[in-house]
């Protein structure tokens, strides 16, 4: 019988508490890593010198569309700057392939979504592959639509999620049902019913 490879225990799911500060952590040395101050990562960034400072902090929590605005004004993929773990500098003799358990790699929580980056390890990604859980359930708890560069395509893995537009366009998707649409169009995903939707969702930069 052939043997089968062993994997580690999983560890148990992290605090949003703890998820903040590894981000704080991780931002922080990017940060230094290129000799920026705060106020120079806010104006390549877009990203409220106040709201930056928190962050490094671990203090708040941010949406998926700052994350990526502060990510790009770092040269950044936004798994990168989640996992303080960090990815091997692109520009190398890149991997065929990168293996990764779900379980293992680094979450974050906005309050409304937790998201799990997916694929860290390889340099120079194009693409940022995310699960995520769907815990919002109304617009109202959004104070805006979130908007960032690029495309996006989710499909559902559980559960029923509703995304809305600031368009008034709003589709409702199913298990293994799926959309594709421009990021840069506002929206948000709502789960429908008593349980999380979970979504795996790819985005390019």
């Amino acid at each position: 019988m052939p043997s089968r490879r062993a994997r580690p225990a999983r560890a148990p799911a992290a605090a949003p508490e703890a998820d903040r500060v590894q981000l704080g952590l991780s931002l922080r040395g990017h940060r230094k890593a290129r000799g920026l101050t705060l106020k120079e990562l806010s104006g390549r960034s877009g990203v409220a010198l106040s709201t930056l400072s928190k962050m490094e902090l671990g203090q708040i929590s941010v949406s998926y569309e700052k994350l990526a605005a502060v990510a790009r004004a770092l040269a950044l993929d936004v798994g990168q700057l989640i996992d303080a773990r960090g990815a091997a500098p692109a520009g190398g003799a890149a991997p065929v392939v990168v293996w990764a358990e779900a379980d293992g790699e680094a979450t974050y929580s906005s309050g409304h979504y937790d998201y799990r980056a997916l694929a860290n390890g390889f340099p120079g990604k194009r693409m940022t592959p995310v699960l995520g859980r769907i815990m919002a359930r109304e617009r109202s708890q959004f104070t805006d639509f979130i908007r960032h560069a690029g495309q996006e395509f989710a499909t559902v893995l559980s559960g029923r999620v509703r995304i809305e537009f600031e368009t008034g366009e709003v589709i409702e998707l199913g298990r293994h049902e799926s959309a594709y649409f421009d990021s840069g169009v506002g929206h948000i995903y709502l789960s429908l019913g008593r349980t999380d939707a979970q979504l795996l969702v790819v985005m390019s930069e």
